[in-house]
């Protein structure tokens, strides 16, 4: 690894060039990208050739590459003698609804100022077209510093990561060799939640399910033939509530195969985060957790799997009362997973499950969403502690390894396809409303997130 003798020159380009960089960011920002409605297919390929046309000029051999649905962005360097580094964020972004919601129009981004300091706010500011362009922004400064972009970089911008990457694994695939590198880095995650900067080390997987049962071909009058019907919803519920115990715990078998332990390293690193369950659920309205009994509220977020209810429906909601039956009842379920449990055996324990509460003259029928394995990172690599002692020099807080609650499948993509790990680095925020409306990015996120990325880049390139 090499420590680059310009970095302050570096780092002092980023600095000057801070308002050219926001008025590039206001203006990918302004893109409409919106992946999952098919009425921006246009808008999103042209962002995809917003992005080319800019790391072109910054020297990158940068092509737009199609695919069955949005395209991705690919740019190189040439191979060098260092270790080479693949950067992946999306350019897509969520849709705006409602939009009677937003403070401004979405897609008119500005930056305002808040008691907390300014903030660039618009779709896609932190989710991902910000965080992305922290990178971008530090190979630019870099090249005006150097005359030249390191070399060994591959930069990897998807167009549907918000609409389900349907495509990116055949696309990983089929341009394995182009792709692979020494270690991957995603700019898609946030700091810790008070403000400290951090390396995410572990990602849950997940695993969802639509269920639909059906009893009688119509509504039933409860008068006539309440009590002796079966009701789907009543067998939907008993079928959901039995697959939790009275601990918290998921009782299908074979549930925690693969679900480790913390290390008591681990446990002592995220008990020294001072991590306060009930000052984070009052975040939200609520003080008491509820979960497995006798873990952590990190543990519980973190490295425990989970099952949850999603959504329910059946019979009759609106106002006042349709005293039915119902036909058909459905719901949406997903687990979080964690180590090395294997998706595909709780969808099939969950299905089992469920057939057993089913009568014998009702239907169920399954519908799968999302499948994807947990995602552990090799944090001996040297690359890690580097970038965690780069991160604390910018912040000037100790970095931290952590976890995550969420799923980012693409990390797994990376280790299973390409054989390589992540190293998941983002400087968004808790607040920052990423796929509601008033999304905004911190303008220190972005100066400082440029400003880590040449320190990392100085340490690894």
């Amino acid at each position: 690894m090499a420590t680059d003798s310009r970095l302050d020159e570096v780092l002092e380009r980023l600095d000057a060039g801070l308002p050219e960089a926001i008025e590039r960011l206001k203006a990918f920002l302004r893109i409409p990208s919106i992946s999952t409605d098919p009425a921006f297919a246009a808008d999103v390929r042209t962002a995809a050739h917003w992005l080319r046309e800019e790391l072109a000029g910054l020297g990158f051999d940068a092509a737009v590459m199609d695919t069955p649905g949005h395209p991705m962005v690919v740019a190189r360097t040439a191979p060098g003698e260092g270790r080479s580094l693949l950067f992946y964020g999306h350019y897509d972004v969520q849709p705006v609804d409602p939009l009677e919601l937003w403070n401004r129009p979405p897609f008119d981004p500005a930056v305002e100022d808040t008691p907390e300091g300014p903030v660039i706010r618009g779709r896609g500011a932190a989710d991902d077209k910000g965080q992305l362009m922290t990178f971008v922004e530090a190979c630019r400064a870099w090249r005006s510093v150097h005359g030249a972009l390191p070399s060994g970089l591959i930069l990897l911008f998807e167009g549907e990561e918000e609409s389900g990457s349907t495509n990116l694994q055949p696309f990983l695939r089929e341009n394995a060799g182009m792709l692979r590198a020494d270690l991957a880095l995603i700019c898609d995650t946030t700091m810790y939640a008070d403000g400290r900067p951090a390396i995410t080390t572990q990602l849950r997987g997940l695993m969802g399910e639509e269920i639909v049962i059906r009893a009688a071909d119509r509504d039933l009058h409860s008068g006539s033939f309440g009590g002796l019907a079966a009701n789907p919803i009543q067998v939907l519920v008993n079928a959901l509530a039995s697959v939790k115990d009275a601990d918290g715990r998921v009782t299908l078998p074979g549930f925690y195969d693969g679900a480790p332990e913390l290390t008591d390293e681990l446990r002592a690193d995220w008990q020294a985060l001072g991590f306060d369950t009930a000052e984070f659920l009052s975040r939200v309205g609520l003080r008491e957790p509820i979960g497995e009994k006798g873990r952590t509220g990190l543990e519980m977020v973190w490295n425990r799997p989970t099952f949850e209810i999603n959504g329910i429906a059946g019979g009759y909601a609106g106002e006042g009362f349709k005293t039915v039956l119902p036909a058909e009842a459905r719901a949406k379920v997903s687990c979080r997973l964690v180590g090395t449990q294997d998706p595909d055996a709780i969808r099939e324990a969950l299905r089992a499950h469920v057939r057993a509460h089913v009568p014998a003259d009702c239907t169920v029928e399954f519908h799968a969403h999302g499948n994807s394995q947990a995602s552990v990172m090799d944090t001996s690599d040297p690359a890690f502690a580097a970038a965690k002692q780069a991160l604390t020099a910018e912040w000037g807080r100790e970095a931290a390894f952590i976890g995550a609650g969420g799923s980012i499948p693409v990390a797994g993509d990376f280790k299973r396809m390409l054989g390589m790990d992540t190293m998941l680095i983002g400087f968004g925020r808790d607040d920052d409303r990423i796929h509601s409306p008033n999304e905004k990015y911190d303008v220190e996120s972005f100066s400082k997130g440029a400003r880590s990325w040449a320190r990392i880049l100085a340490a690894l390139a």
